[in-house]
């Protein structure tokens, strides 16, 4: 096939998609510095030449608009944040945020083994193959054709006077190759090719959402059974703390120094802290079953690594410049190239206002002998152009491109609601882990004048200044609070992680 410049315009490998209503006619001319001349130029259009031709012009024109990215005023920082700053939490991977070899080896197994992140992959490829089902329209598909038929004709009354008699059985073969090719005039599978390019695309961000998600979730379940291992430990230490005093309060009763209510206030701290054991332990396993889950196992034991409060946060956390979340977040990009999906179906609506052209053709063989089906004489072809163009479809038309532009509408205010969404998830995580962190560094001053309390009303009761019901109430506020500090140090890191998920960055 000889190639084909365009004169006086740019060429069509950088076209620009543009309205049919500005396409303009346009000259084309065989390669060369001059148009050709001479008999061989009287000879009509070559084949090839006006398949040349066609391939330039039908990359002209492309109706419907073209996507440009919507404007979105973002904030100059975020609410919540101490400073505006071009770092942010997001950049850091995150095998360098947790410095815990059993946590990083859960969130390895979780990415390699999960069944959401599994099936977000496959989703993945499924629309990886329409796009490409979608693309394949925009060529010629070429079949091969054969056929082979015998027939038998009556002899009776088939005698014409004169013409002798017809032969009464009749067999041909046929062979060839059949050609359908849909001529894309008016840019109706580019533009079916550019919303299958960009679902396929917005399902590869939620692929990588999924992702971003599930380490979310298997950092926050590992805190979270590690805050009830501490729970445990502390109802543990309560128990035994409570056992012993039982043990010395019924040695003092049995001596006349200690009523039975005394006896019966400690038997109730005692079984306080086992009823809060049993529940603790609950929690455990249906967390390990969870992080199991996650992870793709059955259900199991789950190794441990680093204790909870061994964890040092940073006091204050960088989040970056607002403008760049729209970039960075999975479920924003995946919202535009909805929008991108959305902006293309327009252009596939509008393109039925103009005749689809389909050429169809076909180039063989047909012989009733097999020896010359390959022969000169026997060859055979078709070209057949088909032109559908509407004249009366009550409004189809119309109403379906009303549609596909409420459609992109709906797309644009997804898109804007995941932008202001993803402010806010940021604003709420910063303000959450400020406030968290607070209340965290106010709970353990608590917790150190519980402690003291517990200690002199314990020496009060045992020198007989007060009565056991003041030991009990600070030990059952110390307990309290040593469970709460435990609960805040779990909110501090859930809020850290919650964090870098919202800024959507450094999962990788």
């Amino acid at each position: 096939m000889r190639a084909a410049k365009l004169v006086g315009r740019t060429p069509w490998s950088a076209r620009v998609p543009l309205d049919p209503r500005s396409c303009r006619k346009v000259k084309y001319l065989p390669f060369g510095d001059k148009p050709a001349r001479g008999p061989a130029a009287d000879r009509g259009v070559r084949p090839t030449s006006l398949l040349c031709t066609l391939a330039v012009f039908l990359s002209a024109c492309t109706v419907g608009p073209n996507y440009k990215r919507p404007s979105v005023t973002a904030p100059p920082q975020y609410r919540g944040a101490s400073a505006p700053g071009q770092t942010s939490l997001a950049d850091t991977k995150w095998p360098d945020l947790f410095p815990d070899e059993a946590l990083k080896q859960l969130i390895a197994a979780a990415l390699a083994h999960n069944f959401d992140l599994a099936m977000a992959s496959e989703r993945v490829e499924e629309a990886r193959a329409r796009y490409r089902i979608a693309g394949a329209a925009q060529y010629p598909f070429v079949y091969a054709d054969e056929q082979a038929g015998a027939v038998r004709y009556s002899s009776i009354g088939t005698t014409v006077e004169g013409a002798g008699t017809p032969p009464t059985n009749v067999s041909y073969t046929q062979t060839g190759l059949a050609l359908s090719w849909e001529l894309d005039l008016w840019g109706r599978i580019r533009r079916l090719k550019e919303s299958a390019r960009a679902q396929y695309l917005g399902t590869e961000e939620a692929r990588r959402g999924v992702t971003v998600s599930l380490i979310g979730d298997v950092a926050g379940n590992y805190f979270t059974l590690r805050e009830r291992d501490w729970e445990l430990q502390i109802a543990r230490n309560t128990r035994d703390i409570a056992d012993r005093n039982l043990k010395l309060i019924t040695l003092r009763h049995d001596h006349g120094a200690a009523t039975g209510l005394d006896v019966h206030q400690a038997e109730q701290f005692l079984y306080l802290a086992g009823v809060r054991m049993a529940s603790v332990e609950s929690d455990i396993g249906q967390a390990e079953n969870a992080l199991n889950l996650l992870a793709g196992n059955l259900p199991g034991d789950i190794a441990r690594g680093k204790p909870l409060e061994s964890f040092v946060l940073p006091p204050e956390l960088p989040a970056g410049m607002p403008s760049s979340l729209i970039d960075r977040r999975p479920d924003i990009r995946a919202a535009e190239q909805n929008l991108i999906s959305a902006n293309a179906q327009i252009g596939v609506a509008k393109a039925y206002y103009f005749p689809q052209i389909t050429l169809t053709g076909l180039l063989g063989g047909q012989s009733r002998a097999l020896t010359q089906l390959f022969t000169a004489p026997a060859r055979y072809w078709t070209l057949t152009p088909d032109a559908l163009l509407p004249i009366f479809t009550a409004g189809q038309v119309r109403v379906a491109v009303r549609l596909s532009e409420a459609q992109k509408r709906e797309m644009l205010i997804g898109y804007q609601k995941a932008i202001y969404n993803g402010f806010r998830e940021v604003s709420d995580a910063l303000i959450r882990y400020d406030r968290t962190r607070q209340q965290r560094g106010q709970e353990d001053h608590l917790v150190q004048a519980l402690t003291e309390t517990t200690r002199l009303s314990t020496l009060r009761y045992q020198r007989g200044a007060d009565s056991y019901l003041q030991v009990l109430s600070a030990e059952r506020d110390l307990f309290q609070g040593q469970l709460a500090l435990a609960q805040l140090r779990l909110q501090e890191l859930l809020a850290f992680v919650d964090l870098y998920r919202a800024l959507g960055g450094g999962w990788g």
